[in-house]
């Protein structure tokens, strides 16, 4: 087999040494192979990639296992076309395996044009990843504290979330500090109550008494301190991501406009698939990266029912939950497929399709930059007008109903 590229290089990564090495074709159809090995420093980097340069070499790469393979593309991206490989794709032939023989299957597999190129976005999206994973890490967080402390309260029989709306209001918090504090009569504490709370009071007053132990008094007031200090760190990091963004704000408004997607949500989209729409030739190739489409499994000519495809976990997650808003959206065309498919597919696989055609929505006005303009919730029954009709009379028609239909004429002005 022909080589296609002149001087290459490939990595074999691990968390403290990086193997490398360099094919060099020669005259002849001949190769020069050189191997070296480096740490994985910054000082050791930077000298990997000076005597690559040196070398003139114009291609690395390496597989994209953990996260070890990101310092050695940072040090090295701007000087090199960088090949970041699926390592289930790029695996050796069973037999003798080392860090070197790993390196030269690497570097051969890149001489040949052999590794097809990972998505690695571009370094602001990379830098907007970090915030908007974080910050999700920290809403699960938060969510998960907020549960212990309502396990607390039920456990000593403290009603309150039966009452309240939101036992994490103003009134709420200010009665769960008055608990853990312990100096209050429940009557006293169901008068911090606010707004629509003032009229409960005396419901609050029997839901807040209970049986509370010493130590559980002390959990509530950590766990509250707790859920008060993320939410201070998410408003942090929610300040970074709007300054990250910023350039950003016209295509993020024109996202607002989706159903089912709010800030949270366009901030994953942008932050996982970015704006850049030629990374992926078209919207179903986006939707397979993504992970939500079906995946191919056939023999001997049959469909065996293949699982959705694995992709990015985030930004599948987001695009589920996006998909369960708009069902809910009043009027929207999504509305109404996910009933029509929930009716047939039941609720999964439903969020699935209307996530799938969510990304598609998201593709289109990414690629174009043009805003999203909704169907309408009678748009499905429209194009299949006369099937409609027909499956409605045959309902009625059960139901023991005889009906004529006119065709009403069309008004005009």
């Amino acid at each position: 087999m022909d080589s296609i590229i002149e001087r290459c290089c490939g990595l074999d990564v691990h968390q403290a040494s990086v193997v490398a090495c360099l094919l060099v074709k020669a005259a002849g159809g001949r190769r020069r192979k050189e191997v070296q090995s480096f740490g994985t420093t910054t000082a050791e980097l930077t000298r990997l990639r000076e005597w690559l340069l040196a070398e003139g070499c114009t291609h690395v790469g390496m597989e994209s296992t953990g996260v070890y393979w990101m310092p050695v593309y940072a040090v090295l991206e701007g000087s090199f076309a960088l090949i970041v490989g699926n390592a289930a794709h790029i695996k050796n032939v069973p037999g003798r395996k080392t860090d070197v023989k790993d390196a030269e299957w690497i570097a051969d597999l890149i001489q040949h044009g052999l590794i097809q190129r990972s998505f690695v976005p571009p370094k602001w999206q990379r830098d907007l990843r970090d915030l908007v994973r974080y910050r999700r890490k920290l809403v699960q967080g938060q969510a998960g504290e907020r549960n212990r402390l309502l396990k607390i309260l039920e456990i000593a029989n403290i009603k309150l979330a039966s009452v309240a709306t939101d036992v994490f209001g103003k009134s709420g918090r200010e009665m769960i500090r008055a608990l853990s504090a312990g100096d209050l009569t429940p009557l006293e504490m169901a008068r911090f109550a606010r707004g629509r709370l003032k009229s409960k009071q005396d419901a609050l007053a029997l839901a807040l008494d209970g049986r509370i132990e010493p130590h559980q008094r002390a959990l509530l007031k950590i766990q509250l301190d707790r859920v008060e200090r993320t939410e201070d760190d998410i408003a942090a990091v929610d300040k970074l991501i709007q300054e990250a963004l910023a350039p950003y704000q016209d295509t993020v408004d024109r996202l607002l406009a989706v159903p089912g997607l709010d800030w949270a949500g366009i901030i994953s989209v942008i932050a996982e698939l970015g704006l850049d729409m030629s990374v992926f030739p078209s919207a179903k190739q986006a939707a397979a990266w993504a992970g939500v489409c079906p995946g191919n499994a056939e023999s001997a000519g049959k469909n065996l029912g293949a699982r959705k495809r694995r992709g990015n976990v985030h930004l599948t997650t987001t695009l589920v939950q996006a998909a369960t808003g708009a069902g809910r959206t009043k009027g929207s065309y999504l509305k109404s497929t996910f009933y029509r498919l929930r009716a047939r597919r039941g609720t999964k696989r439903a969020q699935m399709a209307v996530a799938h055609q969510l990304l598609n929505i998201i593709y289109v006005m990414l690629r174009d930059g043009v805003p999203y303009r909704d169907l309408g919730e009678a748009y499905l029954d429209q194009q299949r007008a006369e099937a409609t009709k027909n499956k409605l009379l045959k309902r009625l028609n059960a139901l023991g109903y005889h009906v004529e239909i006119t065709a009403m004429q069309a008004q005009v002005s």
